[in-house]
């Protein structure tokens, strides 16, 4: 099997690509239509300043304006830490595209958990109709152990590749088996470390940025591998992962290795 399968994102059963498409990393809207096309329909796009791409928003206003509406998974992004802010920002976001609703409001950075009144307020928007799902995004794994007995969101993001691995252990052991909420990973290169050959062991290459986003593939506990491109070619060359599958437990082996020695 390989990646070009669609998956179910946890309990929220959208039918999603593994492969997801960042709106912060300045790639232009065609790039961004075509990995739509090839499959990738899992899109962030920030309600404020950050992660409000001017490329992903043509994007996402022209596969609305083509009738694709109900393929396309959008989760877009609050940073706001603030009930208020959060819902101004929200139905911005959402009167600039000229839609209705959100798939995902996904709440980020949070190093602890939200306030009761950012997540009622949230719950709020979700009773109201105007988004369907709501997710967290986090640096500390220790949130989501915080959050995961409570079930009030439906996904999360977290970051998880080959130097930064603890979720295996701080994480994934703990989603249940029944109802468990979409995991979406982010940061697979972390930041590109992997991808530096001057960090890489001597006489080792450096990992591929494709080598990357197997890596996080191949844990079957994450449903969707964030991905950024900052051009056309760079999109082309990513979109190729969906064509392979999951790597090899050589593959994996060395993967583990160099991040073993990147982390030191």
């Amino acid at each position: 099997m390989t990646f070009s399968t669609r998956t179910t994102l946890g309990r929220t059963g959208l039918s999603v690509g593994r492969i997801g498409i960042s709106s912060s990393f300045g790639a232009p809207s065609a790039a961004i239509e075509e990995a739509f096309a090839a499959g990738c329909n899992y899109l962030t796009w920030g309600t404020f300043v950050k992660g409000r791409s001017p490329e992903m928003k043509k994007a996402l206003k022209n596969i609305i304006g083509r009738g694709q509406r109900e393929q396309l998974v959008l989760s877009m992004w609050s940073y706001g830490h603030d009930a208020f802010l959060t819902e101004k920002f929200f139905l911005k976001g959402l009167r600039d595209l000229g839609i209705d609703y959100a798939d995902v409001l996904l709440l980020g950075y949070y190093s602890k958990r939200p306030r009761p009144s950012i997540i009622d307020g949230a719950l709020q928007l979700k009773e109201k109709g105007l988004v369907r799902f709501i997710g967290l995004s986090s640096h500390r794994r220790a949130v989501y152990a915080e959050l995961l007995p409570e079930g009030l969101f439906d996904l999360f993001h977290l970051r998880y590749n080959a130097i930064h691995r603890g979720a295996e252990t701080e994480v994934f052991p703990f989603l249940p088996q029944k109802d468990r909420p979409g995991i979406v990973s982010f940061t697979a290169t972390s930041w590109r470390q992997l991808l530096n050959a001057k960090k890489t062991p001597a006489g080792r290459p450096p990992a591929t940025a494709a080598d990357c986003y197997r890596f996080v593939l191949s844990n079957p506990n994450v449903d969707v591998c964030m991905m950024g491109a900052r051009d056309s070619q760079q999109m082309r060359e990513n979109l190729k992962v969906l064509e392979s599958g999951p790597m090899n437990e050589e593959e994996m082996a060395r993967m583990r290795a160099l991040g073993d020695h990147l982390h030191k």
